[in-house]
C-alpha cells in the first residue's frame, strides 16, 4: 500500500466529516449508551459518545462507512475525548486503553475493507486526539490567573496512553485536533516523540488547530503564524485548522500557513457557525464551494469537515477537489530559502 506521504503528493485528501452529527441521528438513550457491560454505572454515561465504541461498536463501524463510501481517504477514530482527563467526567480513566484501542480497530477494519475494493485508493486512519477539557496556559479561575487546572506532566501523560492504545489498534496517522491551547498540544507532541523513540517507529502526524474568534487566534492568543511557529520544532505531515469557523473565514488564516509552511496544509471546518439553536445550516452545496475557492488558490492538500458535516458533504467536496491539483509540498531547503 503507498504510504500517504505519496499519495499527497498526487491529489487532495479528504478527511470525514462529524462523526457526534452522526452518531445524533440514532437518537441513542441512557440504555443504549451503557450496553450491557456498563449497565450497573454508577454514574449517568449518555453523551459520552467515545464509549460507543464499545457499546455501540456497528453504530461506530456504518458511520466509517458511509465516509470512505462518499470518498473520504482518511477517518478519524471516535476517540476525540478518550484521555484519562476527559473521562473523569464519566469516571471512566480506567477504560483509557479499552476506548483507544477498539475505536482504532474498528475504523481500521472498515478502512482495509475500502482498500481490499479499490486498491487504487488507500484508505487511512487518523487516531484522533482532542485537546481535552483542561487548558495548561491559562487558569479556569477569574480571581487566580496563577493556578493552572493540568499541569504539562499530566496531559503527556493521558496523551502517551492515549497514542499507545491508538497505535496498537492500528492508527495509521496521529491527529492532534480542536488546538485551543498550544501548551496542550505540545504535550500531546512530546507524548507522541516518548512513544515513538520507545518504539523505534515513524508516524505521520497531523496538527490542526482553532480559531476561536473573528480576531484570528486560538484561545491561548496565537496567530496562524505564531501556532505555526510554536510547534515546527516537530516533524510533522500537516498543520491546519478545524472547528469553530466555517469554511470562508478560514481563507486568511490558511493562506497565512500556506505561504509560511513547507509541510502538508489541511481544513476542516464547521458547516458555517451555529444557528440559534446550536444547529449548522451550510449545505454541502455552500461548503463545497468553500473548498473550491480553496483549491483554486492551492492553499490545501487535505480537506474535511468538522461540527455540522455529514457525508453529504464529504461527498461533494470529494467531487469538487477531485478537479484540482494538492498545493505544492516544499522541501525543507526550499522553505527556508
Amino acid at each position: 500500500m503507498k504510504n500517504i506521504q505519496e499519495v499527497l503528493k498526487e491529489r487532495i485528501l479528504v478527511l470525514d466529516g462529524a462523526m457526534g452529527t452522526m452518531l445524533q441521528r440514532h437518537k441513542f438513550t441512557e440504555e443504549d449508551f451503557r450496553g450491557e457491560k456498563f449497565k450497573d454505572w454508577e454514574h449517568p454515561l449518555q453523551g459520552n459518545n467515545d464509549l460507543l465504541s464499545l457499546t455501540q461498536p456497528e453504530a461506530i463501524a456504518e458511520v466509517h462507512r458511509q465516509y470512505f463510501a462518499a470518498g473520504a481517504d482518511i477517518v478519524e477514530t471516535n476517540t476525540f475525548s478518550s484521555t484519562t482527563i476527559a473521562m473523569a467526567d464519566y469516571h471512566m480513566e480506567d477504560l483509557i486503553y479499552d476506548l483507544n484501542y477498539e475505536s482504532a480497530r474498528i475504523a481500521k477494519a472498515v478502512a482495509d475493507e475500502f482498500t481490499a475494493k479499490e486498491p487504487h485508493k488507500p484508505r487511512f486512519v487518523a487516531g484522533s486526539i482532542g485537546p481535552t477539557n483542561k487548558t495548561a496556559s491559562m487558569s479556569p479561575d477569574v480571581n487566580d490567573p496563577g493556578y493552572r487546572g493540568v499541569s504539562f506532566d499530566e496531559l503527556r501523560l493521558a496523551y502517551k496512553q492515549q497514542v499507545e492504545a491508538l497505535l496498537d489498534g492500528g492508527a495509521d496517522i496521529l491527529l492532534v485536533e480542536t488546538i485551543f491551547d498550544t501548551l496542550n498540544a505540545k504535550a500531546a507532541l512530546f507524548a507522541i516523540e516518548e512513544v515513538k523513540e520507545e518504539r523505534g517507529i515513524e508516524v505521520p502526524i497531523m496538527v490542526s488547530g482553532t480559531i476561536t474568534d473573528a480576531s484570528g487566534r486560538t484561545l491561548s492568543g496565537q496567530t496562524a503564524e505564531a501556532f505555526l511557529i510554536s510547534i515546527s520544532h516537530i516533524p510533522i505531515l500537516s498543520v491546519g485548522f478545524n472547528c469553530a469557523l466555517g469554511a470562508d473565514q478560514l481563507v486568511p488564516h490558511l493562506e497565512v500557513l500556506s505561504a509560511k509552511t513547507e509541510h502538508a496544509v489541511s481544513a476542516h471546518p464547521n458547516a458555517g457557525l451555529p444557528n440559534a439553536f446550536g444547529e449548522y445550516d451550510e449545505t454541502p452545496e455552500e461548503m463545497a464551494a468553500q473548498i473550491k475557492e480553496y483549491a483554486e488558490k492551492g492553499l490545501v492538500n487535505i480537506v474535511g469537515g468538522c461540527c455540522g458535516t455529514t457525508p453529504e458533504h464529504i461527498k461533494a467536496m470529494s467531487d469538487v477537489v477531485k478537479e484540482y491539483r494538492p498545493r505544492p509540498i516544499n522541501t525543507l531547503e526550499e522553505y527556508q530559502a
